[in-house]
């Protein structure tokens, strides 16, 4: 793996990590990158100079280390602890308080594709968010 520092035409700077170099130059040339600001598809690799991690400035990639990650950081504990957590079941929930068939409440969950697009096209109100659920360990 391999992290990148990248930047867009509006001059916005972020992270993102890559499987490898010749990873980073397939998303790009596919159009397969974007600005986690903005948006911005013309996305280029900024000028980066090489980290060698020892002891005393080894990286916690668990702790966030921007605004942009400790923004993230702030709206998943809010999620976690002021909503429900439906895991898969999330469309038929959804869907079971938008038809009355269940008490409405704040909840997350996973939906695919097509479950989700058929939420928004019945009216009920959905959004994705920009973090996986938490993996269980033992």
């Amino acid at each position: 793996m391999i992290r990148y520092t990248l930047s867009c035409d509006k001059d916005h700077q972020f992270e993102s990590w890559f499987q490898s170099s010749n990873a980073f130059d397939a998303l790009a040339l596919g159009g397969h990158l974007a600005c986690a600001i903005c948006g911005s598809a013309a996305v280029t690799r900024a000028m980066m100079s090489p980290s060698v991690p020892t002891k005393s400035n080894a990286v916690d990639l668990k702790m966030p280390t921007s605004e942009s990650e400790k923004a993230l950081t702030r709206m998943r504990t809010d999620v976690e602890n002021n909503s429900d957590y439906v895991g898969p079941s999330f469309a038929d929930e959804a869907r079971k308080m938008h038809d009355g068939d269940a008490p409405e409440r704040a909840i997350w969950g996973e939906a695919n594709f097509r479950d989700a697009k058929k939420l928004i096209e019945d009216g009920i109100p959905v959004a994705p968010l920009p973090f996986m659920p938490k993996r269980k360990t033992n």
